[in-house]
């Protein structure tokens, strides 16, 4: 095991929660499931597997980690997050497990892992889908999380990150009527993140590449767009012009869902808050 404290997010994660645990439990020397009330077993499921588990009201999943990280009293040198829906494979543990090793006195204080996205069983790889780079494995005391309701990143205080070349996979077991479910729950904290729009913070100077690029295309072009048309353009270019159609009927579903339902709902939940009356108005 490495000097490595997991935190996992939680809520009604019963059928994720055992194989993400499985796929850490020998990098890290400490998990800590930080849950928010789950009615179902997955308090059980985490601490019949070692997991530590604290309880906090769900607010977003920034002020989530933050609370885990506040509360979890951590001692050691590195902190990974990792959802229950994800998993860490053999090659990208060890190499994980490799690079906090080499790096505990260096300047690289982070460190970016790919994800391979599988949706109803169906690993995805066009649609400008995969993989996946997110930064996940940071230095205690230098790492810290957004203040966002949605999009959070971890940035780091100094040093520099680099990046893991073995994929690690996000596979959520739920069906279509949970995905929906949680995406609905999305939309309406992009929603809040669009109309505060903390874009110009010194922290955005921070993020790392990949995310600073996103985020500037969501705000700078995607959302200048006509609402009725962007959704529309969001799906041909994920569908077509980034090949998503190569992922067969599995495909066509998750690129479908992510525009005409998901960026959808996002503008339709923008233009009801536009439509809203002002304070001056009631």
């Amino acid at each position: 095991m490495s000097d490595i404290t997991a935190i996992i997010l939680t809520k009604n994660e019963e059928k994720n929660i055992r194989a993400c645990i499985e796929s850490i439990k020998d990098l890290v020397c400490r998990i800590i499931v930080v849950d928010s009330y789950s009615d179902d077993n997955t308090v059980q499921i985490a601490r019949e597997y070692g997991a530590e588990v604290i309880q906090n009201k769900w607010i977003n999943y920034a002020t989530q980690f933050q609370y885990g990280i506040d509360n979890g009293e951590i001692k050691t040198k590195w902190i990974i997050r990792i959802d229950a829906d994800e998993r860490l494979t053999e090659k990208s543990r060890n190499e994980i497990k490799n690079l906090c090793i080499e790096n505990e006195d260096t300047d690289v204080n982070g460190i970016i892992v790919r994800f391979e996205v599988t949706f109803l069983g169906k690993k995805l790889r066009h649609g400008g889908i995969y993989p996946i780079k997110v930064l996940r494995v940071f230095k205690n005391g230098i790492g810290k999380i957004e203040n966002r309701n949605m999009d959070e990143h971890i940035i780091l205080e100094s040093g520099r990150s680099v990046i893991i070349k073995n994929d690690c996979l996000h596979c959520d077991y739920k069906n279509i009527s949970s995905w929906i479910d949680k995406h609905n729950k999305y939309s309406s904290r992009e929603a809040i993140d669009y109309f505060e729009k903390n874009l110009d913070s010194e922290e955005k100077n921070k993020l790392v590449f990949s995310a600073k690029i996103k985020r500037y295309i969501k705000y700078n072009i995607y959302y200048k767009l006509p609402m009725g048309m962007r959704a529309h353009l969001y799906y041909w270019y994920r569908y077509y012009i980034r090949l998503g159609f190569l992922d067969g009927k599995e495909g066509k579903i998750f690129n479908f869902l992510q525009a005409y339902w998901y960026r959808f709902l996002v503008d339709a939940k923008i233009f009801e808050k536009k439509k809203e009356p002002s304070d001056k108005e009631v």
